[in-house]
């Protein structure tokens, strides 16, 4: 028999499915984790349940979310690499796994899956036009869930803008605006003069995940929910806050534009470059997400103010 309170995290190493996991603990969920290596000792995942495994492999992923009611989806892989061949097969496994254990799937959602046409306000039902290849599996995986809803399964997608957090490492913030381990005295702004732009503070966003499956019965079948996260209205006000909490610890900071000629030049040769460019599109105009019907749905959208998430990611990223 499922535990209700019983959670697979497939991606719990990296940024977001980490930050539910701990976010499960301490809401008192029997917490397990898939990974393929075996992991070194860290205090802050010593009450999860770590299990031998890949989510490639179907029996793996299978036998870990035995009895679990809650599968969350947050793996991808490494780099940027082979997602062709890997996104969809990892998904597909993920929800034959739900399927045989009547899980809910939980799906950390993108804005990959919008094209311009979509933009400047996403709300659930926007069109998703994609104009990349990452765009276009993206809306491969919810079309995937959506049919697994349909054969009577239950999915939650949350979607929000760029992630950012103290234990976050693969993202715009910590690979492009400032760099891991160093004072940030150049903070790098990605975004086109005036352009709008959406971050989203991991724990916030674990924060709202736990507080939508504390209520899991009464969501639908295929649940989305945006996220408002940090809006910048015009581009500058996460870097503003950067080189604010930077001056405060002693740096002295400036904000530069961030190199896409670089990008360009050096993205034949290099795979996570290339790709970063087939993105630029999102940082050339405004996108805000419409977190309407969240608030209808919650009350409430958890969201730590900005200087203090700043400051905290900054930290742990060793740059203060």
């Amino acid at each position: 028999m499922k535990s209700t309170n019983k959670v697979l995290i497939l991606g719990a190493t990296g940024g977001i499915g980490g930050e539910i996991a701990r976010k499960l603990i301490r809401d008192e969920w029997d917490v397990r984790a898939l990974r393929r290596s075996a992991p070194q000792h860290d205090d802050r995942n010593e009450s999860m349940t770590w299990i031998s495994g890949d989510a490639q492999n179907a029996e793996r992923v299978e036998a870990a979310a035995s009895d679990c009611s809650v599968i969350v989806h947050a793996v991808n892989p490494p780099g940027y690499r082979n997602w062709e061949q890997l996104v969809l097969p990892m998904l597909h496994n993920t929800i034959n796994a739900a399927e045989r254990n009547g899980a809910l799937i939980v799906l950390p959602g993108t804005i990959y899956n919008y094209g311009p046409d979509a933009f400047p306000l996403l709300r659930e039902d926007s069109p998703q036009d994609p104009v990349t290849r990452k765009g276009a599996i993206r809306v491969q995986m919810e079309k995937a869930l959506s049919t697994y809803a349909q054969r009577g399964g239950k999915v939650l997608i949350l979607r929000a803008g760029d992630f950012f957090g103290p234990l976050a490492g693969n993202n715009w913030f910590s690979q492009g605006l400032v760099k891991p381990g160093h004072p940030p005295k150049v903070i790098k702004n990605p975004g086109q003069p005036g352009a709008g732009h959406q971050w989203a503070y991991l724990p916030d966003v674990a924060e709202t995940v736990a507080a939508l499956l504390a209520r899991r019965d009464e969501l639908d079948p295929f649940s989305c929910f945006h996220m408002r996260g940090h809006w910048d209205p015009d581009g500058t006000t996460m870097t503003a806050a950067v080189k604010h909490v930077a001056e405060h610890a002693g740096i002295k900071a400036k904000v530069k534009s961030f190199p896409w000629w670089l990008v360009s030049a050096m993205s034949p040769f290099n795979t996570t470059l290339r790709e970063m460019r087939e993105m630029h599109y999102l940082w050339e105009q405004t996108i805000e997400m419409d977190n309407s019907k969240l608030i209808a749905f919650l009350g409430h959208e958890p969201q730590t103010p900005l200087a203090e998430a700043v400051r905290s990611t900054l930290a742990g990223l060793g740059c203060i």
